[in-house]
């Protein structure tokens, strides 16, 4: 892989990763216009690379919260950080059950289905409109509320639908606070991205031979760097009800999706 597309590839994960667009559905897009073989799959190594610098960003981004979180749950007493980390954990379930069962089946998706992704889109467009036009509330994220939001995960995991999308509209729409539901749900991701790391480290299959070390430091540093200013940028959005933005373009996107579907 050389260092330009890394970086390239890196700039998209970053962005795509934190903001409400769903990076799943504009790399099938791609791949429909251009053709599957236009698009190069980058490998499991760069991929995992590249999640890391990202749950890293996020890291960055929330480094005070977690510390705060860490605090707490070391206190060994029921206080509002063990409660925190219990909401994570609660949201985190369906997605992994999802995961772990449905693997192969959802990867059967990702094969060019170019309407399932114009309507996921167009999906995701409601849910930002809707999230956008909530009322501001000071409601933090319930128990009850976290499994709902890991639901609206899990779903996220199909193509076009954006994972920040669905859950930050899900917690909105929920009632929770804007800027509660940004923070929760970006929290919640940092631990399936590292369990993901941690599996595909586990399952022998990473291949370090043939690879550009530098192409890999390039993109592993686009990636954070790109995550960090989106991550920060979509808490301002979210707190600013500046959503309809992205569900116009999701919108948009999702109907010039379903027309190429019809033609392709």
């Amino acid at each position: 892989m050389e260092v330009i597309d890394a970086i390239i590839l890196g700039i998209i994960q970053g962005l795509t990763e934190f903001l409400p667009v769903s990076s799943s559905g504009h790399l099938e897009l791609g791949k429909a216009i251009l053709g599957d073989n236009s698009v190069p799959q980058e490998s499991l190594l760069f991929t995992v690379v590249l999640h890391f610098a990202t749950a890293l960003s996020t890291m960055v981004v929330f480094r005070k919260d977690i510390l705060e979180i860490l605090k707490g749950i070391f206190q060994f007493t029921w206080n509002e950080e063990l409660k925190f980390s219990l909401k994570i954990i609660i949201s985190m379930v369906p997605a992994a059950l999802i995961g772990f069962f449905f693997e192969e089946q959802l990867g059967m998706l990702f094969n060019g289905n170019v309407l399932l992704v114009g309507f996921m889109l167009i999906v995701t467009a409601l849910l930002l409109y809707l999230a956008d036009k909530a009322k501001h509330t000071g409601k933090p994220v319930s128990y009850s509320n976290a499994f709902v939001i890991g639901i609206s995960q899990a779903i996220a995991m199909l193509p076009g639908i954006s994972r920040s999308g669905a859950t930050i509209s899900t917690s909105v729409l929920l009632g929770n606070d804007k800027s509660k539901a940004a923070r929760f749900s970006f929290l919640m991701v940092v631990p399936l991205i590292f369990g993901k790391i941690a599996k595909d480290i586990l399952s022998g299959d990473l291949s370090y031979e043939g690879h550009n070390t530098q192409a890999l430091a390039m993109g592993f540093l686009a990636a954070f760097i790109s995550g960090i200013l989106a991550c920060t940028w979509m808490i301002k959005l979210v707190k600013n009800s500046k959503l309809v933005y992205f569900a116009m373009y999701c919108f948009i996107v999702g109907l010039i999706a379903i027309t190429l579907g019809y033609f392709y």
